[in-house]
């Protein structure tokens, strides 16, 4: 059995299939209540029937991994030969997920190093990404959780919102309580900042968000190599068109990942997000 540094992180990072199954990445699943049924994210409930509950208004709520199945990961991927574990989450400040984590790590077979990332989706799908390169390599846990960290210290993810009216519900919306008072006057761009979702601009419509979204993007992506993933929910036009615009614009563009989020952060976010996430290589 070889030993290895093996990589885990949660569902909310939003990686492609294909690409978990080539690096051994293993995703701890969060889960979204609807109603009376707790289902897991990514095999349990769809982003269709998400974005159906929301419409109708129907009670959504969000729930970390508990500590007793990260440590049922932890003893899996032991058994599987790994010598040590680097577990990437998404922000402790958006979710208890880190926390369980730590918790169930102490108890664990090998060592394993838990990390918070500040980062979300794809922003926190690079990062794995980065330390699963590093692993594969050779590289230590301690390395593969500096190729980590390095990375999210690079990367910047912005978002648009039809309405600030999910992200309220679910208190995540931070400094960007702000635009309560006139959030059907504006269209919110968000960044995550810090690990907290916090205004970055108002704009007047939704079209002109979109094109500041794709400025703000260009501009940060610079005239080094870059990493793009565009996400949306419930707006699979909307990011074709981003997409596509990103990639004639962005030269020395890397790997270009299009796709819908799960349904936990589209419970927070609802019908109609546009975000983009910029990691520069």
């Amino acid at each position: 059995m070889s030993r290895h540094v093996a990589i885990v992180t949660d569902s909310t990072a939003y990686l492609p299939h294909g690409a978990m199954e080539r690096h051994g990445i293993t995703a701890v699943p969060l889960t979204v209540v609807l109603g009376d049924r707790a289902l897991e994210e990514g095999t349990e409930i769809s982003t269709r029937s998400l974005a159906q509950a929301l419409q109708k208004r129907r009670p959504v709520t969000t729930s970390r991994p508990s500590p007793e199945e990260f440590a049922a990961v932890y003893q899996e991927v032991a058994a599987s030969g790994a010598s040590g574990i680097v577990s990437l989450h998404l922000s402790a400040e958006l979710s208890g997920t880190y926390d369980a984590a730590v918790l169930a790590a102490r108890q664990a077979p090998v060592p394993v190093r838990v990390v918070d990332t500040q980062m979300v989706a794809m922003a926190l799908g690079f990062c794995a990404l980065a330390a699963a390169g590093t692993a594969e390599a050779g590289g230590t846990m301690d390395e593969a959780v500096a190729a980590a960290e390095k990375r999210a210290s690079t990367t910047s993810a912005y978002f648009y919102v039809d309405t600030l009216d999910y992200l309220r519900r679910g208190g995540r919306i931070g400094t960007a309580q702000a635009l309560l008072g006139s959030a059907l006057a504006v269209k919110p761009l968000l960044q995550l900042a810090s690990g907290r979702i916090e205004l970055l601009e108002k704009v007047r419509t939704a079209s002109r968000a979109i094109a500041r979204l794709e400025e703000i993007a260009v501009e940060r992506a610079g005239s080094g190599e870059v990493d793009i993933a565009v996400h949306h929910l419930a707006a699979p036009e909307r990011a074709a068109v981003l997409g596509e615009r990103l990639r004639e614009r962005l030269p020395r563009l890397g790997e270009m990942h299009v796709s819908e989020v799960g349904a936990v952060i589209g419970a927070h976010t609802g019908p109609g997000l546009l975000g983009v996430v910029v990691s520069p290589r």
